[in-house]
């Protein structure tokens, strides 16, 4: 807190050894008495509380946590979370920490269909005790249907649930809800904006497959226009030292520039490339994503000119090092091979499982802080 030069009252008391976000508050709360007992100017008390609240918030030390993109962790959010979810994999069934979230209700609201992202958040919440309010084709089978708008279904669900999590078809869509809501608003995907919490997991699979989180080299295979987790991974992976990303994708899902502009300007060295073999033999982490059928409604050449350019199968394992793993968010179709598989570098489904103990980890870490 900065130094006052004049003499406070005691009103000014509960703000010695409360974070700077905290003291806004109780600066907003006090403002008649601290104009009263300063005799200063609204102006005046206005410039104090900016001064005081310059400081930014880690993620995991806020008040209402939102997960709504990748860009708001630091490294410190990161190793929280990670430290979390190694808790999370070691507890217990019928254990007091499997009734961590007792009492707590979890509403899963989505719009788009979801296998892995909706079960493990409802496993998620169920194994640390809490309850699940849940709806799939929310689009379709909730009052989205009648023309309700998404901040008036937020300010709705908020009233039976204790955090919201949001999956969405349009980009953008869980910064509204998280603007709207007095609850955390988790996403979990929102069209081809972001998907945070996969980025999350597949940082925590990163550093249990590989070790290291600095100094990596990671291809991002694929629909990388429509893929919402290569987005949200390569805002992650730009806060790690000597980073080096290839992007492989077929000219109509190349990765867009606001990506690309973002990391140049942080300094990450990135590189498109067009031979998935040449890239394979240099990276330790080969993560390959579909080529999503679903974004071509209206462009069904453009997906056939995608689809089937980058496959990998038993050839391209020949070539990738032995200390590599292969990962994939899932679902796939036919860009990885199934006799990929029983290969120990396929990480895929360890990948998947791992987002259970993120996403416990983010809802113990947002519900009790």
């Amino acid at each position: 807190m900065p130094a006052i030069t004049c003499s406070l009252p005691s009103v000014l008391t509960p703000i010695v050894g409360v974070r700077p976000s905290t003291r806004a508050h109780v600066f907003c709360t006090h403002l008649p008495q601290i104009r009263r007992h300063l005799r200063r100017s609204s102006s005046q008390v206005f410039c104090l509380i900016k001064a005081d609240t310059s400081a930014p918030i880690e993620w995991h030390e806020g008040r209402l946590k939102h997960v709504v993109e990748s860009q708001q962790f630091s490294q410190a959010a990161l190793a929280k979370i990670f430290a979390t979810a190694t808790e999370m994999e070691a507890i217990k069934r019928g254990t007091p920490d499997a009734r961590q979230l007792e009492g707590y209700i979890m509403s899963t609201l989505f719009y788009e269909p979801s296998t892995r992202t909706r079960l493990s958040f409802e496993s998620a919440m169920s194994r640390l005790g809490g309850t699940v309010l849940s709806t799939e084709s929310a689009g379709e089978y909730s009052s989205a249907a009648k023309g309700e708008t998404l901040e008036d279904t937020i300010r709705t669900i908020e009233g039976y649930a204790d955090c919201i999590v949001l999956r969405h078809n349009l980009a953008g869509s869980a910064k509204r809800a998280a603007a709207a809501a007095s609850v955390p608003i988790i996403n979990a995907g929102d069209g081809p904006g972001q998907h945070p919490t996969q980025a999350l997991l597949d940082m925590y699979t990163i550093q249990q497959e590989v070790g290291h989180l600095d100094n990596l080299k990671i291809a991002l295979v694929g629909d990388l226009a429509n893929g919402r987790t290569v987005r949200s991974l390569a805002y992650l992976l730009s806060m790690y030292n000597g980073v080096k990303m290839y992007f492989v994708a077929p000219d109509v899902v190349c990765m867009k520039d606001d990506i690309k502009e973002f990391l140049t300007g942080r300094g990450v060295d990135w590189q498109e490339a067009e031979s998935l073999q040449e890239v394979a033999a240099d990276v330790e982490v080969l993560y390959q994503t579909r080529i999503q059928k679903e974004r071509f409604q209206d462009r069904p050449e453009d997906y056939e000119k995608a689809r089937g350019k980058y496959i990998i199968n038993a050839d391209l394992m020949k070539i990738l090092p032995k200390q590599s793993v292969v990962m994939h968010p899932l679902p796939r179709v036919d860009e990885i091979n199934v006799e990929v598989d029983a290969d120990p570098r396929a990480a895929y489904f360890r990948q998947a499982r791992n987002g259970l103990f993120i996403r416990m980890a983010l809802l113990k870490l947002a519900l009790t802080g």
